[in-house]
């Protein structure tokens, strides 16, 4: 078969490698021509893989398949010829699940607005604890297609799968799954909420085991409702309150399970303290309870549970504390690219010196301010639509004396954490939790953070 694939990034690369491996004929196609697209171009061509730079939206004659990348636009032209011509577009998750071999591993599947990396790595933890082969894969950094064909073989897979990836896998069909929460996000590449929440429930169709939804998101139980899953597949809730059957909660500091127990209308099991999870916010805990419940839907004992959840260690730039400068705490969050994980962010903390700004996704910033003003001291602006927050902010928290960073340069960074020093006291966060993304001045989240974990180390070097 010819087969076209879309991007030359990891996914795409990974895809056409693993297609010609198979016997395939693949073009990959990309609309860029940098320096970078050419040394790759150039690798794949020496493996018998054609690219085409600089044009990504003429479908090559005799194409019988696209398999496009995660961030391509449905409305992109080249799928709009694709359609035209009667070919299928599907994405690297999809053409993973259809080459698993009879005997591969089940997926425990994650998806949500926030809080999905690090819920995998969770999983992946426990289950490791249990003693299981497994490895945390999709949207997390490992291509799945280049897991599903390696050569090591594994029990249970641990899946992370943005809702771009749902789109392009219509035929998915995990062991369990949850879906964490939903807020509005990547609003211009679904169109509206409602396909955005679509997307994310694809990942329970099919689903055999457990459908793991989140108590305190209605939104993620209607997405339960709506799928269509094998005959005995059981909703399971998470919940940071006291959990009623079928759910896993919280009680008295310790996290149980009432769902995966006999009996679960009377008793309750113990899986793990509150002080196991690291760190331990509110949205954190819930991530845990989350992973919990995939694991014990694979039937994970409680013990391997608890073993996990120690023996995990966050990401960088994930509500990480980097220093206490003058009695005050500097946390770096940038990771919080949208209004509900910094939301999360800031109901962890208090009272807070925020910095936030960037690029803003069409975001709107009212709610998100007005459910965190009490906790605000000051806030810090940086990026390019920063005016956005200060309007928010002028609306509903206009007592909250806010900085507005104009510079966007390199040292623009090092000026916010001196702002927001000088609003702070004894006893305050600094919070980096910027609510936007950061290409606007940055070349990812992780250059924001460590920019920011810069600024506070020359901050102490200097009060020292």
């Amino acid at each position: 078969m010819r087969i076209t694939v879309a991007g030359l990034g990891v996914s795409g690369i990974s895809a056409a490698r693993a297609l010609a491996g198979l016997g395939a004929a693949v073009t990959v196609v990309d609309g860029g021509d940098s320096a970078t697209h050419r040394e790759r171009a150039a690798e794949l061509a020496e493996e018998g893989i054609s690219v085409r730079l600089g044009d990504a939206e003429t479908l090559p004659e005799g194409t019988g398949l696209v398999v496009t990348s995660p961030g391509w636009k449905p409305d992109s032209p080249l799928f709009a010829a694709a359609a035209e011509a009667g070919v299928d577009v599907v994405g690297d998750v999809e053409i993973a699940w259809q080459l698993r071999g009879e005997k591969a591993a089940p997926w425990l599947a994650i998806t949500g607005t926030n809080g999905k990396t690090t819920t995998t790595q969770m999983l992946a933890s426990i289950l490791r604890a249990a003693g299981l082969r497994t490895a945390s894969v999709g949207n997390i950094g490992t291509p799945i297609i280049d897991v599903v064909l390696g050569e090591e073989t594994y029990d249970v897979l641990a899946v992370e799968l943005s809702s771009y990836q749902l789109h392009w896998a219509p035929s998915l069909r995990a062991h369990s799954a949850a879906v964490l929460n939903l807020a509005p996000d990547h609003l211009d590449w679904h169109g509206s909420m409602e396909a955005y929440a679509a997307d994310k429930g694809r990942i329970y169709e099919g689903n055999t085991v457990a459908c793991v939804y989140n108590v305190a998101d209605p939104a993620t139980e209607d997405l339960v409702r709506e799928a269509d899953v094998e005959e005995g597949c059981r909703a399971i809730g998470f919940t940071l309150g006291t959990p009623g059957p079928s759910q896993l909660g919280v009680v008295d500091g310790i996290l149980v399970d009432r769902a995966f127990v006999a009996n679960r209308q009377k008793n309750a099991q113990e899986l793990a303290e509150v002080a196991d999870v690291n760190p331990p916010a509110p949205h954190n805990i819930a991530n845990a309870l989350a992973a919990a419940a995939l694991a014990r839907a694979f039937g994970v004992e409680p013990k391997a549970v608890r073993d996990g959840l120690r023996a995990f260690r966050p990401d960088a730039h994930r509500i990480a504390h980097v220093a206490d400068v003058d009695s005050v705490a500097y946390v770096d969050d940038s990771k919080a690219t949208n209004t509900h994980a910094a939301e999360a962010s800031l109901a962890a903390y208090e009272p807070i010196v925020w910095i936030a700004g960037g690029l803003a996704k069409g975001a709107s910033f009212d709610e998100l301010v007005q459910r965190s003003a009490k906790r605000l001291r000051g806030v810090v602006l940086i990026g390019a639509e920063r005016h956005l927050i200060a309007e928010a902010l002028a609306r509903h928290a206009p007592e909250v004396p806010v900085v507005d960073v104009e510079r966007t340069d390199t040292g623009a960074m090092s000026e916010a954490v001196r702002a927001a020093a000088g609003l702070a006291k004894p006893g305050d966060t600094v919070l980096l939790a910027p609510a936007c993304a950061s290409m606007d001045m940055f070349t990812n989240y992780n250059k924001r953070g460590e920019a920011f974990a810069e600024a506070v180390r020359e901050l102490a070097a200097k009060r020292a």
